[in-house]
C-alpha cells in the first residue's frame, strides 16, 4: 500500500515515513500543500497523511481540492490543531480521520489499518482459497500454515488480495508496492512475484499466482 506524506515539519516527517516503511508501506514525503496537490494528482495513492498548518496551500485547502477530485482517497489528518472548531472543520472539509499531535505511532499505524480496511472488507482477513493474510497481526497463512514473508512481499500479497480476480498491470502494482523512487527499468516486480510463487503456491494446489499475458498478474483460485 502506497502513502503521501504531506508534513511541513521534516523530523516528524521522517519519523512517519520511517515507522510506516518499517510495517512495509511505500511512502512519498511532501512538505508544502502545492506539492501535495501535485502528488496527488501524479499518482494513485491509497492513503494521505496531511497536517493542516502547510507553507504555500493550507492543508484545509489541499484537502477540499484533493476530495473534489478524488472522493475515496482516505484521507486522515494529523494536526496540533486540537480544538473542537478545527476537527469540525477537518472533517467537514473530507477528512475521514483526525489525530492530534503529539501522537503515538501505534495509534497512526493502527488508524491508518482501520482507514485502509474500509471499503474493502468488514474483517481484517483478506482470504483466497486457502490462502488468508489477517492485516491487524500482518501475518500470512496457506493451508493453516504459517508463511514468513519480507516487508515487500508482504505489501505485494496484500495488494493482489485486495484485487483478487482481477488482472493487475506491473505499473498497478509499482504505484501501490513501491515509492516515488523506485526504478521502473529493473525488474523487481517480477523477482518478487517468483519470489512469493516459491512462498504461497510451491508445494500446494491449486495454484493462485497467475501470470496474465500482455498484462500483468493475477491471485485468484478460478481457472485462467
Amino acid at each position: 500500500m502506497r502513502i503521501l506524506v504531506v508534513e511541513d515539519e521534516k523530523k516528524v516527517a521522517n519519523f512517519i515515513k520511517k515507522g510506516l516503511q518499517q510495517e512495509g508501506y511505500a511512502v512519498d514525503m511532501v512538505h508544502d500543500g502545492q506539492e501535495a496537490l501535485v502528488n496527488a494528482a501524479a499518482f494513485d495513492y491509497d492513503l494521505l497523511i496531511l497536517d493542516l498548518m502547510l507553507p504555500k496551500l493550507a492543508g484545509l485547502e489541499v484537502l477540499r481540492e484533493i476530495r473534489s477530485k478524488k472522493r475515496n482517497l482516505p484521507v486522515l489528518v494529523l494536526t496540533a490543531k486540537g480544538a473542537v472548531d478545527d476537527k469540525v472543520a477537518g472533517l467537514d472539509a473530507g477528512a475521514d480521520d483526525y489525530l492530534i499531535k503529539p501522537f503515538a505511532f501505534a495509534e497512526l499505524s493502527a488508524r491508518i489499518r482501520a482507514l485502509l480496511r474500509r471499503g474493502t472488507q468488514e474483517t481484517p482477513r483478506l482470504r483466497v482459497a486457502d490462502l488468508e493474510l489477517d492485516t491487524a497481526s500482518r501475518q500470512v497463512r496457506r493451508a493453516g500454515q504459517i508463511i514468513d514473508l519480507k516487508m515487500k512481499e508482504y505489501a505485494l500479497l496484500e495488494f493482489l488480495l485486495r484485487n483478487a480476480h482481477r488482472a493487475v498491470t506491473r505499473t498497478m502494482i509499482v504505484e501501490h508496492v513501491w515509492d516515488i523512487h523506485f526504478d521502473s527499468i529493473s525488474n523487481v516486480v517480477d523477482v518478487h512475484i517468483n519470489s512469493l510463487r516459491n512462498k504461497i503456491d510451491k508445494g500446494f494446489d491449486p495454484q493462485l499466482i497467475h501470470t496474465i499475458r500482455g498484462v500483468g498478474y493475477m491471485l485468484s483460485d478460478r481457472p485462467q
